[in-house]
């Protein structure tokens, strides 16, 4: 994974078909997706319960772009290695899931991922400054986390700004996770976000028998986020 800092969209398999993913990540890596986005939800972190280590190893063979898998469990630790082995090249953690997320970033990149740092929309930028020589990514939430649909918060917006000016030149990517469309995406570019992970706004209108609605779909997210 060589650092750039052009958009890049990362479907959200949470909105995907269940019972075909493998069909649905060829679809949508056909259709021009970058990333493929895995939100792994624990019922305790978050409201929902969704992928565990088992189903993201069975995907894996299917993704062929980068496997970015979004933790939004606690704790993290204990499963690090195990996310790591089903075969994730990012593994994001949070920093509100546990008392000591420098160790937890430490692990995932001892687990040889790239370390990903996400921040739900109440928490701040404090302690993200500590923190940015170990991390390659921040996933700025511009949801709630724990399930798909809900409207983007936009008082994100000038936090993804302030974040940007702190990166500064380092190579960490920004990340936003949360009512990504063609409208929001624009706005989260304009401010320095360069991966946009979108679920029902890349999946609706298409299936894995009618494809072309997701590539229409994830060029429009691109036009829109370039133009700005």
């Amino acid at each position: 994974m060589s650092f750039s800092r052009q958009i890049k969209i990362a479907p959200s398999i949470l909105s995907a078909d269940f019972a075909n993913f493998g069909a649905e990540i060829r679809a949508i890596e056909a259709e021009g997706c970058d990333w493929v986005h895995v939100d792994v939800m624990d019922g305790h972190f978050v409201p929902n319960l969704t992928f565990g280590p088992p189903l993201v190893k069975a995907i894996r063979p299917h993704i062929k772009t980068v496997m970015d898998v979004h933790l939004m469990i606690a704790p993290v630790d204990p499963y690090i290695e195990a996310y790591a082995d089903a075969g994730a090249d990012i593994l994001t953690a949070h920093l509100e899931a546990g008392p000591h997320i420098h160790r937890t970033l430490q692990a995932i990149r001892g687990a040889g991922c790239k370390a990903g740092l996400a921040l739900n929309p109440g928490t701040g930028l404090d302690d993200v400054g500590h923190l940015l020589d170990m991390i390659d990514l921040v996933c700025v939430m511009t949801v709630n986390p724990g399930y798909g649909g809900q409207k983007f918060i936009h008082s994100q917006i000038e936090k993804v700004r302030s974040l940007r000016a702190m990166i500064g030149d380092r190579p960490i990517h920004i990340e936003i996770d949360g009512g990504i469309t063609p409208e929001t995406a624009p706005l989260m570019a304009a401010a320095g976000a360069d991966v946009l992970v979108a679920g029902s706004a890349v999946f609706k209108g298409g299936s894995v028998e009618n494809p072309a609605p997701y590539g229409d779909n994830i060029r429009a997210i691109r036009a829109a986020a370039e133009a700005a």
